[in-house]
């Protein structure tokens, strides 16, 4: 399978064919092209790296930094590490950028690097082209001389732990009061570590912890879906918990249980923050007067639920092309103080510009001990939708941008958008038509007011591309 390369990282399956697989000669040459980025953007010479807990992971760091103290960099290790621990860190360290080996959700024969800038967000669309453009040419080379160094620092955790622990919208002592039982399922890698630390920190006493061994052997697929939660279902059932935590391996998505054994909802995690958040925006504005807009934003391939909650909280609603770096741009523009992507991807701008799993978390357990609501209540309290998601692989016979113009031609007296593949919005519906940046696969997602309705208009959309392709 031919790598993939997009806004979202160089990712591939592990393997010996370069270029097809990623193999240690790719990580080697985007290191080099990575590199050469930084150095003309004189944005300096420290590199932060980590990783998730897959086995491959420890030999493409090593290559990596190999690349860059031969360059004049001095490559700062937080080895097994949260992806947003290393954009923390990036910032903490005024460093010239990050690299996040992980293929997130991706199954265990997958990896990745994800690419950061000196502000530790993902680097911009034009920046991450230009990697690719450098990856091709021949304009760095590894010195014989050693002139870089290397330096370990597995502290990391605990600074990132102690941001979102002082952050005013996180109140610990309400949650100790809550007394709490929580499992965790920490998908045996980065997560099994600082998600239970995050838990005991914040005076959370009985956790239950499945998966939680670093091991980099995921006991299931690691994309948090309910099909892949039948373990953390049940025991959230048998234990009797209050609420079930559910990570992917880099620790950037995060999904919860209720206290019945069931999905809360990939969609709902932001929509539930961002409740929250809004309505103690005051607090914040106290703080940092002028520094953020009443505002939210979220991709557009994500749930309709968090303009309605917006909505009523008299505040701004936007939608960004799918892609944290897209998100990121659009928040910056209208000063958001919050938002972030439907599969589980909370961004709180207080403490950085990424998806957080644990400002995630804290957010959601001071809103549950506040409104002393059960999970599930909380749930229903909230805008009610329901959301398809279907793909098609991609083939040599499907031409996207001739199946999007053409249904694109078929749905144009609807509301269209074209920002990022094609969206059409109906009074109590949406379809959302997309390449995927993280696989080769075409994404088609629906949301409506019922699963049948959804499910409608995903039957809709796919009987039209199985006509155009025929």
């Amino acid at each position: 399978m031919p790598l993939i390369k997009s806004i979202s990282g160089i990712r591939g399956t592990l393997g010996n064919q370069p270029g097809e697989d990623l193999t240690p000669a790719d990580v080697r040459k985007f290191a080099l092209a990575f590199a050469a980025l930084l150095q003309a953007k004189n944005w300096g010479d420290k590199l932060i790296i980590g990783r998730d807990a897959r086995p491959s992971g420890a030999r493409f760091s090593g290559i990596i930094t190999e690349v860059f103290i031969s360059l004049g960099f001095q490559v700062i290790d937080l080895g097994l590490a949260t992806t947003p621990t290393v954009e923390v860190a990036v910032l903490a360290e005024n460093a010239a950028g990050g690299i996040i080996i992980t293929a997130s959700h991706n199954p265990i024969e997958w990896n990745a690097l994800k690419l950061l800038n000196n502000q530790g967000e993902f680097l911009s669309v034009d920046d991450g082209k230009r990697v690719l453009e450098l990856a091709e040419g021949e304009i760095l080379k590894e010195t014989e001389v050693i002139s870089g160094a290397e330096r370990k620092d597995i502290n990391y955790q605990q600074k990132h732990l102690d941001l979102v622990l002082d952050l005013p919208l996180v109140e610990l002592a309400l949650i100790t009061q809550a007394k709490f039982r929580i499992v965790v399922d920490g998908i045996n890698s980065v997560g099994g570590l600082v998600i239970p630390e995050l838990l005991r920190q914040l005076g959370v006493r009985d956790i239950i912890e499945i998966n939680c061994q670093p091991d980099g052997q995921f006991a299931h697929k690691p994309e948090p879906l309910a099909e892949n939660l039948n373990g953390i279902m049940a025991a959230v059932q048998e234990n009797k918990a209050d609420l079930g935590i559910v990570v992917d391996p880099d620790v950037d998505r995060l999904a919860f249980i209720d206290e019945n054994g069931a999905m809360f909802g990939e969609e709902y995690t932001l929509v539930a923050v961002a409740d929250y958040v809004l309505e103690n925006f005051l607090v914040l504005e106290k703080e940092n007067p002028g520094k953020y807009q009443k505002a939210a934003v979220s991709n557009l391939s994500s749930s309709r639920a968090l303009a309605d909650i917006v909505r009523k909280q008299s505040g701004e609603y936007a939608a960004a092309a799918v892609g944290e770096v897209n998100v990121v741009e659009k928040m910056k523009e209208i000063k958001a103080v919050i938002g972030g992507e439907g599969n589980g991807g909370v961004i709180f701008p207080e403490l950085h510009y990424g998806r957080d799993a644990l400002v995630g978390a804290a957010l959601f357990l001071t809103l549950l001990a506040k409104s002393g609501k059960k999970a599930s209540e909380l749930r229903r309290s909230l805008p009610e939708y329901h959301m398809v998601k279907e793909k098609l692989e991609l083939t040599k016979i499907i031409n996207l941008p001739e199946i999007l113009d053409k249904i694109k031609s078929a749905y144009q007296s609807e509301k269209l958008s074209t920002v990022d593949g094609l969206k059409i919005d109906w009074p109590d519906s949406w379809v959302h038509l997309r390449a995927s940046n993280t696989e080769p696969i075409v994404r088609i997602y629906a949301e409506g007011k019922t699963p049948v309705a959804a499910a409608e208009r995903v039957k809709e959309i796919k009987d039209k591309i199985l006509a155009i392709i025929k």
